[in-house]
């Protein structure tokens, strides 16, 4: 499913075997963007294995058409992964459409400006009960913090971030990618 490398550079990052992260992108936001290449460099420096998921998203507007999309991109890559003993599922605001299959097989996540506006989403939050870490921006229309609190899960919601975790100029949008890579940090290394 996943090209075994995009522009030359390789998506999988290979560390231990028993431990698998997936990275799943956004609309635009592919896994050379910031914030998750960011996600994988933690990942790999606590020495999990990384796949990462590039793809083009149908031109369907429609919430259900791209929500079964993206559940089925998703399926495709964990599958891919066969009996690896833990695995992680990393993902970026459309990814987040994957959350009903991340509570349903028990799943840790990291949950990058994901779309907690859209039912599907958030419910899905609430019900799962492993480990995950929300992580939005104050001004992103697609985060909703009294949803984040909601889920019981930890969060981070970093003031003035848009949906792209950045800000007004460059430095202040690195200053809030050091607060995300920060709590990714911490949460990854608390799953061991």
């Amino acid at each position: 499913m996943a090209p075994e490398t995009v522009f030359g550079v390789p998506t999988r990052w290979e560390r231990d075997s028993d431990k698998v992260a997936v990275l799943l992108p956004g609309a635009a936001y592919v896994p050379a963007r910031p914030l998750l290449h960011l996600a994988r460099t933690v990942l790999v420096r606590r020495g999990w294995s990384v796949q990462e998921i590039w793809w083009e998203t149908p031109e369907t507007r429609d919430q259900d058409e791209m929500a079964a999309w993206v559940m089925e991109q998703a399926r495709a890559a964990l599958d891919a992964e066969g009996d690896v003993p833990r695995v992680l599922l990393v993902a970026k605001s459309l990814g987040s459409f994957a959350a009903p299959l991340a509570a349903e097989r028990g799943l840790p996540a990291i949950w990058l400006t994901p779309l907690l506006r859209y039912a599907l989403v958030a419910d899905a939050l609430r019900r799962s009960r492993e480990p995950a870490l929300l992580v939005g921006g104050g001004a992103d229309r697609s985060w909703d913090g009294k949803t984040a609190v909601a889920t019981g899960h930890e969060y981070i919601e970093i003031p003035g971030a848009d949906h792209g975790l950045e800000g007004e100029d460059a430095v202040e949008s690195a200053r809030m990618l050091v607060d995300a890579t920060t709590a990714m940090d911490r949460f990854v290394a608390a799953l061991g």
